[in-house]
């Protein structure tokens, strides 16, 4: 089997994987368990792979998976401007890759386990 099942039924695991892989993009590093952070590092390389893409059909691909979700507000002089992780994605995330082919997470092995029943944890971050 290609994947990991992670204890849940398929629909269950799709979202948690979409709303993992979409605080990866908001926030650009998450702290989770090690299998979670090694699943989640396959669905994000290829949504940062859409974004380099940048055409409509990766735009519409990539809206399919990424949650809507607001990724960043900030005021300029003309108003107020709202960011998805969509937007964050194909306008930030992917330029700053347009010369690597591949390998944009990183992982970090944490040196406590998580209490209540020591699962060993990472950081996993974009590079």
């Amino acid at each position: 089997m290609g994947y990991r099942k992670l204890g849940r039924n398929s629909s269950q695991r799709n979202a948690m994987l979409r709303d993992l892989t979409t605080d990866l993009i908001i926030n650009e590093r998450i702290v989770t368990t090690e299998t979670r952070a090694k699943e989640i590092r396959k669905t994000t390389e290829k949504m940062i792979t859409l974004g380099k893409h940048g055409d409509l059909h990766s735009r519409r691909q990539a809206a399919a998976y990424v949650r809507n979700e607001i990724a960043d507000i900030r005021e300029e002089k003309d108003g107020v401007v709202v960011q998805s992780a969509l937007q964050k994605l194909f306008s930030e995330i992917a330029p700053r890759y347009a010369e690597r082919n591949g390998g944009y997470t990183r992982m970090y092995k944490m040196a406590t386990p998580r209490r209540g029943d020591a699962a060993p944890m990472v950081i996993i971050e974009l590079v």
